[in-house]
């Protein structure tokens, strides 16, 4: 069983579906609201569990009702939350989600407790880097605290698997200690400076990340790494809410990467993860157990190809 370790947020997800998105100043009747469980961090955690990893989370809740939920709803996933503090004059994190026809959302993040991660917790927690296999980190904790993860993570031998969302001004040695760097294409750009996929993928890589691999929504992932570079098409299925896929995508990729499996099976793997995530409303109730995954990818063939021009090759659905 692959050992994970999550540093990262906690958060009540509130979400609403609506037609469209309000001007300034006007107020719309939406459609059906609903709660879950949300946070890069504790998505990524509950969506390691559910492929099977033995998961620790370092972060913090508020002492309220929404921390007690959230911290009871991740125990439930088998998650250890012995390092999730809770803070009693701060309340836990909450995300505002509203939710457009096809899945496209907009989210507003009030971090709360999350803000209030130390890097000494990170210090305090040191000897749950140095059992996992692997280590997740995001940036909705403060900029020193995902610094010294990822910095104990790599020192310990532990593979650091960095998704930079959302985007922060980062300091240039971060990248040192990062193994699997996963961006999304505006992230990649802003990190970079260019628009260029390709090209801000290599400048990325020369950053220090042994392998980058950018999500592209609809479009799939590109991953490049020293020695290899490919592209991997979106699975087609009928997208709902994507609140949740990009989070599917990097608890998969960690956990099948630090499982042993090589880069692009893994990239199919995540993808497959993160498109099953898109059909299910919600961050957490989105991730996709192993076998969902499993029986998902036995509708298509092997895994995908390059051709002699560094093309992706994937047959279509049986």
């Amino acid at each position: 069983m692959v050992k994970a370790a999550v540093v990262g947020s906690v958060n009540m997800d509130l979400v609403i579906e609506t037609e469209r998105l309000p001007r300034l100043g006007e107020t719309l009747s939406g459609g059906r609201f609903s709660t879950a469980g949300g946070g890069k961090g504790a998505n990524q955690a509950v969506g390691a569990a559910r492929l099977g990893a033995f998961v620790s989370m370092v972060g913090a809740v508020g002492d309220d009702s929404f921390g007690t939920l959230m911290r009871s709803a991740l125990e439930k996933e088998g998650v250890d939350c012995t390092r999730v503090a809770v803070r009693e004059k701060e309340a836990t994190g909450v995300a505002m989600i509203t939710v457009l026809p096809g899945g496209e959302n907009t989210i507003i993040v009030a971090p709360g407790a999350n803000g209030t991660v130390t890097p000494d917790e990170v210090v305090n927690g040191a000897e749950v880097f140095e059992i996992a296999d692997v280590l997740l980190a995001q940036l909705e904790l403060p900029v020193e605290t995902v610094f010294e993860a990822l910095k104990r993570g790599k020192n310990a031998g532990t593979m650091t698997v960095f998704d930079p969302a959302p985007y922060k001004n980062l300091p240039d040695e971060i990248w040192e200690y990062v193994d699997i760097a996963v961006p999304n294409r505006l992230e990649l750009e802003a990190f970079t400076g260019l628009g260029d996929l390709e090209a801000g993928a290599r400048k990325l890589l020369s950053m220090g990340p042994r392998t980058v691999v950018t999500t592209l929504g609809t479009e799939g992932a590109y991953a490049l790494s020293e020695d290899t570079s490919f592209k991997i098409p979106s699975f087609k299925v009928k997208s709902i809410d994507s609140t949740g896929a990009g989070d599917a995508f990097s608890a998969a990729l960690a956990v099948s990467l630090a499982e042993g499996l090589p880069l692009a099976e893994a990239v199919r793997f995540a993808s497959a993860a993160g498109a099953l995530a898109s059909t299910v409303m919600g961050a957490q109730p989105s991730l996709p157990r192993r076998a969902q995954v499993e029986s998902f990818l036995s509708r298509f063939p092997a895994p995908c190809k390059q051709d002699k021009d560094n093309r992706t090759i994937r047959g279509e659905e049986k």
